[in-house]
């Protein structure tokens, strides 16, 4: 599979995500269960752990409805339901995003980038700059941070030694199946919104 056309696929499917149902997203999940994504899958939904349980309280507790077991404080019925729809739903697409990682990699992420953007360099704009940049943001996330060392980014003392000279992207060519798996995913994705 060619990079870029693993990155539509990626962004057809975040997009359908958010038009699924739970019997959707059980679908979604068994596609995802592939060798590798697992492990990857575990690690971001460990890390985005907070993010999830604050968008689930914000959703419960702000959602109109009937208060949950008639108590003044409790969530809403309608508002359990909501949070944990959307709660599943960003579980899914973190899924989605492992996928991307453990298919791609860095390297073949910013393949897949360069030639997404590349009508963009027919029309004048400098895409070249932004896989540049992205590139050194992903090298330099790899990279283990001394603690602190956001603050001194903050007032203005970033350490930027140690990025690479050189960056090498590996071209793939786009063949016909490619074509033929993006417009399966622009048909399923206009399934999934339509529906």
């Amino acid at each position: 599979m060619h990079p870029s056309a693993a990155l539509l696929l990626w962004l057809a499917a975040v997009v359908a995500v958010q038009y699924l149902d739970y019997p959707g997203l059980l679908a979604a999940v068994l596609l995802l269960l592939v060798p590798g994504v697992g492990a990857a899958w575990a690690g971001f939904v460990r890390r985005a752990r907070w993010l999830l349980l604050t968008l689930w309280l914000i959703l419960a507790y702000n959602t109109p409805g009937e208060a949950w077991a008639d108590q003044a404080w409790a969530p809403t019925y309608e508002g359990l339901a909501e949070a944990s729809l959307h709660a599943v739903r960003l579980v899914v697409m973190l899924g989605c995003l492992a996928w991307l990682f453990v298919r791609l990699g860095r390297d073949g992420l910013l393949a897949g980038l360069w030639g997404l953007l590349a009508p963009l360099r027919r029309l004048g704009l400098d895409s070249e700059r932004l896989v540049v940049r992205l590139a050194l943001v992903l090298e330099r996330l790899q990279q283990p941070q001394e603690k602190g060392a956001w603050r001194r980014i903050l007032v203005g003392e970033p350490d930027f030694a140690g990025g690479p000279q050189t960056i090498r992207l590996a071209g793939a060519v786009w063949a016909g199946r490619d074509s033929l798996l993006v417009a399966v995913a622009a048909v399923l994705l206009t399934v999934a919104v339509l529906a």
